[in-house]
């Protein structure tokens, strides 16, 4: 199975100062590269606005991820709002609360998606998810904003880190079987282990940032998604992928 993850997105409104980045062509050059790379399934992992949740800006996304004809499926980052983003994007029926997580089945592979917007991982989530892994018998891929550990990004560790990083990672790491996890937020390439839990931040497609500064700066200017394959022999394999940026 083949999965293409876009993540922090900051699509913005017309007017909005986005600081000399192009965010809409930065996420149409995104598409056409997942359209080309013909995936099973398309994963926008959170921050899919650029400031606040704006139900224009989502159904902006969504007329774009329509015409692909590719499955696809979203959930919130801490710009977004999930029960506006469930509403846009019709799949209301998967809110518990104000809450977007579930999980999706295709063939055998079982995929779990989370919900961060608020920064931490309610406790009715925690006990949903402790639920759904322990009815895995094997290797299980979870996508989630937030990574469930510290990124070694110093500005986001110190400012924008997962609240409640203990409970999940302790959730995490209780299972025997291996679990990987995609994640955006922190704006970097990273992949992080910890005994059988592994982390594999993706790149946005506004900028990232410099995990060597321990204040905020801007890295670069390039964009990029991550091409996800889940062999039939059990292997895990990703890639990132880089594109230039657009400047308005």
């Amino acid at each position: 199975m083949k999965i293409v993850q876009i993540t922090d997105l900051h699509i913005s409104n017309q007017n909005e100062n986005t600081f000399g980045v192009d965010t809409r062509q930065n996420f149409l050059d995104a598409l056409k590269a997942a359209r080309d790379a013909s995936p099973d399934l398309i994963v926008l992992s959170g921050d899919l606005c650029f400031d606040k949740a704006d139900p224009k800006i989502y159904r902006w996304i969504k007329s774009h991820l329509d015409f692909l004809k590719i499955p696809y499926t979203v959930i919130g980052g801490n710009h977004d709002d999930s029960a506006i983003l469930a509403e846009t994007f019709d799949i209301g029926h998967l809110l518990v609360g104000n809450e977007l997580y579930f999980k999706r089945i295709f063939g055998e592979h079982t995929l779990l998606f989370l919900e961060t917007s608020r920064g931490l991982v309610s406790n009715e989530q925690l006990k949903w998810l402790d639920i759904e892994l322990g009815r895995q018998k094997s290797d299980t891929v979870v996508f989630m904003h937030h990574p469930p550990v510290i990124g070694g990004v110093p500005y986001m560790d110190a400012n924008h880190a997962l609240q409640n990083m203990d409970d999940v990672q302790r959730l995490f790491l209780g299972f025997s079987y291996h679990i990987t996890v995609f994640c955006g937020h922190y704006h970097v390439e990273k992949t992080l282990s910890v005994r059988n839990l592994s982390v594999h931040i993706t790149p946005s497609t506004y900028f990232q940032i410099d995990w060597r500064y321990d204040g905020f700066k801007v890295d670069h200017l390039r964009i990029a998604l991550r091409e996800i394959n889940l062999r039939k022999d059990g292997v895990v394999d990703s890639t990132v992928i880089y594109f230039d940026g657009n400047k308005t």
